[in-house]
């Protein structure tokens, strides 16, 4: 199995120096590279031809917002994990409106950074659990209206709305996994058929779908 290639963009060099080492020393995945701001970021990018991006909001020059737009405009195979101190809804927000695929925050241990990391390359979208109570209090307390709120049967099965309700809850995958007595693999592949009878592509459209119209 191919390592999984990380790039990061964080000012902080004592944190790109931990991230480096926790990389290059867990098997499965590689440091390709790092960036104190974005002055270069495309340059940076083609070349450390990453597969994830771990992105940091606060930094010289653009921000880590700005950024993600405009790598996930320019290089929309790759994957942009948010990583920062911040948690308020706002900021959260417009990074999944940039186009993030998930968003974690620095105060959460090595092994959940590798966890993020590794669902966002499946394909998944990795939250921190304040986080995602952050964002859905932020949703709700602006009225963001992201669906259209009429109510439809996407014919979801029980085992299906039962996965959807630990994603609303702000879950990771291997907890859901653990709660639902199944494997990481099978929370997976559920989640994928979620994705598609919902006409959903992110975590952020599944949960303001479902609170909106009703689907819990």
């Amino acid at each position: 199995m191919l390592d999984i290639r990380v790039a990061i963009f964080e000012d902080n060099k004592l944190v790109r120096d931990a991230m480096q080492a926790i990389l290059n020393g867990t098997p499965g995945y590689r440091f390709t590279g790092g960036a104190a701001d974005g002055n270069r970021w495309e340059m940076d990018i083609r070349r450390s031809e990453p597969d994830v991006v771990l992105m940091d909001i606060e930094m010289p020059g653009l921000n880590g917002i700005e950024l993600t737009k405009n790598i996930c405009n320019s290089f929309p195979e790759v994957k942009v994990l948010i990583q920062t101190v911040f948690n308020d809804g706002e900021r959260i927000f417009l990074a999944l409106c940039a186009g993030a695929s998930g968003y974690i925050l620095k105060s959460d241990p090595p092994h959940r950074y590798l966890e993020a990391i590794k669902e966002v390359y499946n394909g998944g979208a990795p939250f921190n659990t304040t986080v995602a109570k952050k964002m859905l209090s932020f949703f709700s307390n602006k009225n963001v209206i992201l669906v259209s709120p009429q109510s439809n049967d996407y014919r979801l099965s029980e085992r299906e709305k039962e996965l959807l309700q630990l994603i609303v809850e702000g879950y990771d995958y291997k907890t859901i996994a653990t709660k639902s007595f199944i494997s990481y693999e099978t929370v997976r592949t559920h989640v994928k058929h979620i994705y598609k009878k919902l006409h959903v592509a992110s975590r952020s459209e599944v949960v303001m779908k479902a609170r909106q119209q009703g689907l819990l």
